[in-house]
């Protein structure tokens, strides 16, 4: 997975593009009961040429999964190595234009099972790509566990994304996917960013202790 180029939506016009970013707004908003009826509709095509494209509803849910978390990626990773805040400030200002794919990622893991599982890894594995690359421009701190690190913050940002949109569902069952990312945005920047910067306890004691007590260290 992850082999899609990153291009963000309503950038690439090509039938196939289309398709997909029709698909992912389409499962986004409907879950993946949705036929491939329902997206051919939305993207102005005929289910043959879905089909033609994708092969099945699986193959297509495969390259959106895969479009999906290129950029997510991408934009993360550009985020955490730019040479200044400029960057980041340019990509809060245009957060709205990503609820297609959060609404797609929501109703990925409510939908549970292999495929979510895989979505989680693949989304693991990237989040380890670009910090490991913001660790070489000396923009994160390395870590002692490059991959459980990446685990973590995978788990924390989907955990904090879903409880917060499950407060946001309205009694006919939908969420405004745009106005909740901006305001959950505009809840968790400032403690997130004071928290991954200044850090939060005072010494290392308890780091100190873990370490030295944790199985791991005493069966190495």
């Amino acid at each position: 997975m992850c082999s899609a180029t990153a291009v963000p939506p309503d950038q690439d016009l090509t039938t196939r593009a289309r398709i997909r970013d029709a698909a992912i707004r389409v499962f986004g908003e409907q879950g993946f009961d949705a036929g491939v009826r329902a997206v051919a509709a939305t993207a102005g095509v005929s289910p043959g040429l879905v089909n033609h494209h994708f092969g099945s509803k699986q193959g297509l849910r495969a390259v959106c999964d895969d479009h999906v978390l290129a950029v997510i990626v991408t934009e993360k990773r550009e985020v955490l190595t730019a040479a200044g805040p400029a960057r980041m400030l340019f990509s809060l200002s245009r957060i709205e234009r990503y609820a297609p794919l959060v609404a797609y990622l929501v109703r990925s893991f409510q939908a549970g099972g292999e495929l979510a599982v895989s979505l989680f890894e693949h989304m693991v594995a990237g989040v380890e790509s670009y910090l490991e690359d913001a660790v070489a421009q000396g923009r994160v701190r390395p870590s002692r566990d490059p991959r459980a690190r990446a685990r973590y913050l995978a788990m924390q940002s989907l955990g904090s994304t879903l409880l917060f949109l499950q407060m946001r569902v309205d009694a006919d069952g939908s969420v405004d996917y745009g106005r909740a990312i901006t305001d959950l945005t505009d809840e968790v920047m400032l403690p997130a960013l004071e928290l991954y910067t200044e850090g939060l306890f005072t010494d290392p004691t308890m780091l100190d202790a873990y370490i030295q007590h944790s199985p791991s260290e005493e069966t190495a």
